[in-house]
């Protein structure tokens, strides 16, 4: 059974428009770069996903018939277990696994699901509250601590599997289910007498709820979201309010402030991105998305504000962000520490998927290029070359200590960077009226409808290996259209030609993208060359860890030093100024990548005795040196990597 569209940008005038990302399942991989990251995933990642989840005990929680078993994951001091959110892990599976099927159907995976989806009906309350760790365990704390333990969060998760497990296979019974738990919600959270007016610590549910109400079209939904992001912040704190009611002291609480969860003064007047990464970046991401839907421009303006805070001052050059563990957040501006770096792969996913929100609010390649930059380095370096090992943390430095591990304590990531990719394909292309933009770069076959006319865009080129991009267009009619197409911001010379006839970029270009308007036919073709030297790349002066060091850059593709390459650690090496990187394609480095090739210098430790420190400066002596991409590290041996090299 279909469910109505929402219809309410076609009814009514709005501050701004939006963009609508064309469906993933309308762009096919068909070579290039993702194809081989897209069909790994599809074969190896989600299949051993669930198998980890079934080995590591998630699914036993949803034995809503038997007896709790013991702990998997312990109560830690601040109350909170892992285990608390399970849901949430086999909620981003389903949505990561679903959005293969459509173009991949897949008999055992969609059986998998069915089998998860029987067992959440099967334990879901009769008021329609679903969370296997409240259900099973301790159902008379629900809804008591929403600073802490992340009911809503792992309901959002669950939503947006059961919309994904919808859209690619028509199936209800999922849907059906998370409905009735929002129904659940908004009977028990709201201004109105008799409820709650709290919201949940951590973010998710809200950009959740955006997506239900996109689909079912139910004005309650999106009621709901606005309620949660409304509420946000409010004083006197719903959480002082709910800790005292359970007779503890809002002092003690274990992270001192509310802005841990973006919880200390409403989301408009905030001015820096603080506290845990990835509660703000799903924050923001619903933001964006009720900027829209509500016609909301001050949402807007503090997403704005609130982007150029964290790309401007608190980014790392990978795209990661949160350099710390301790609040798996942010500190201060500029604090970038590349060996302790948090920068957790569901972080930059996260900042992926508020980045293109905004970039569908206003079309704008600041928006584009933080995308772009975390695909190519601090989302994909989450991600091992064969599918199955991961990282948590995304260090720009090591020592060796850090290698890939098959699942992990808190294995939030695995399932976050699996449903980043399967869903990749809507990232490239957005439309609205009789205008295509063209975000992303890569080998690809799209298949779009733009006002009741058919377009297929072929795009042939090997970036981001490569400078050059062909653009093929298949009409069924001489059209009229739009073309906007991102021109990277790390580009210093970019070209276009349009059926052999350049154009003058700098005539044509509106918020880094480059506008071309004319009458399309069949077999028209646009052409673009991005340069692609190698940049050397220097830190603010405030971000002392990277004094005296530059970083590597070609096109989007950040570099690093692996000692696996060199024979030893890459902190020894000095780079000259003047040193000439040549670029090469390394068709045996893990499925083919181009690799740098220089000449450094190397601090000599044999001449240097017993002593720890001496009077002079150890000797120099001259040596080559490789770099690889940044995403493709710790996937061979062992040993030391460093991003940020010391320049002499």
């Amino acid at each position: 059974m279909s469910l109505p569209q929402n219809k309410a940008a076609e009814v009514k005038p709005r501050a701004f428009e939006r963009f609508v990302p064309v469906d993933h399942t309308r762009v096919a991989f068909d070579g290039g770069f993702w194809q081989s990251w897209s069909e790994t995933v599809r074969s190896v990642t989600i299949p051993t996903q669930h198998r980890r989840l079934e080995e590591e005990g998630f699914l036993e929680v949803l034995d809503f018939e038997k007896p709790p078993s013991p702990l998997v994951r312990p109560i830690q001091p601040s109350g909170l277990s892992m285990q608390h959110f399970f849901d949430s892990d086999f909620g981003k599976w389903i949505e990561a696994a679903s959005y293969t099927l459509k173009n991949h159907p897949d008999p055992d995976i969609e059986a998998k699901i069915d089998a998860i989806v029987e067992r959440l009906e099967h334990g879901q309350m009769p008021d329609g509250y679903l969370n296997s760790w409240f259900i099973r365990r301790e159902p008379d704390k629900r809804w008591t601590n929403l600073r802490d333990l992340h009911e809503m969060y792992s309901m959002g998760h669950l939503i947006e599997g059961a919309v994904a497990y919808f859209e690619a296979t028509g199936k209800r019974r999922f849907l059906d289910v998370m409905i009735r738990a929002v129904d659940h919600i908004i009977d028990t959270f709201g201004t109105e007498p008799g409820k709650l007016r709290g919201y949940d610590a951590h973010e998710e549910v809200e950009l959740a709820l955006v997506k239900l109400y996109r689909l079912t079209g139910d004005p309650r939904h999106l009621k709901l979201a606005t309620y949660f992001v409304d509420e946000r912040g409010r004083m006197p704190s719903y959480f002082d309010e709910e800790t005292r009611r359970r007779g503890e002291n809002p002092a003690d609480y274990v992270y001192g402030t509310y802005a841990y969860s973006q919880a200390h003064m409403p989301v408009r007047n905030q001015t820096q991105v603080v506290g845990h990464a990835v509660r703000a970046m799903y924050l923001l991401s619903a933001m964006a998305d009720l900027a829209y839907e509500n016609d909301d421009p001050s949402l807007k303006h503090a997403c704005d504000r609130l982007f150029d805070n964290l790309i401007g001052r608190q980014l790392y050059i990978t795209g990661g962000l949160g350099p710390s563990a301790s609040n798996e957040g942010f500190t201060r501006e500029y604090d970038l520490p590349n060996t302790t770096a948090y920068a957790e792969t569901c972080a930059a996913v996260a900042l992926g998927l508020w980045s293109h929100r905004m970039a569908q609010l206003d079309l704008d390649s600041k928006f584009t290029d933080a995308l772009e930059t975390i695909l190519f380095n601090g989302a994909l370096s989450g991600i091992s070359r064969d599918g199955e090992h991961y990282f948590y943390e995304n260090v720009l430095e090591s020592h060796g200590q850090h290698r890939r591990w098959k699942w992990h304590y808190c294995p939030c990531c695995p399932t976050n960077i699996a449903r980043f990719i399967t869903s990749l394909g809507q990232y490239f292309y957005s439309a609205k009226r009789d205008e295509i933009a063209v975000h992303l770069y890569g080998a690809n076959t799209a298949e779009l409808e733009i006002q009741g006319q058919f377009v297929r865009l072929r795009q042939e080129t090997s970036y981001p290996w490569d400078k050059d991009v062909l653009l093929a267009l298949g009409l069924v009619a001489p059209t009229r259209l739009t073309f906007r197409l991102r021109i990277p911001g790390w580009c210093r010379n970019a070209r276009l030609w349009v059926n052999g006839e350049q154009m003058d970029l700098g005539a044509s270009l509106e918020k880094g993208y480059a506008v071309v308007n004319r009458e399309w036919v069949d077999g028209d073709e646009i052409r673009l060359t991005f340069e692609m030297p190698v940049e050397r790349l220097y830190a603010h002066p405030a971000v002392g860890e990277d004094a005296q060091r530059v970083a590597l850059k070609r096109g989007p593709v950040v570099y690093c030093v692996e000692e696996t390459d060199i024979g030893t650690e890459p902190q020894r090496l000095r780079i000259s100024a003047d040193t000439n990187l040549t670029p090469r394609f390394d068709e045996t480095l893990l499925g083919g990548a181009v690799v740098l090739e220089g000449e450094a210098l190397e601090a000599d430790a044999e001449d240097w005795g017993p002593t720890l420190y001496r009077n002079r400066p150890p000797s120099l002596k001259g040596r080559t040196f490789k770099a690889i991409p940044y995403h493709l590290w710790a996937n061979r041996d062992e040993g030391a990597m460093q991003v940020w090299l010391t320049e002499k």
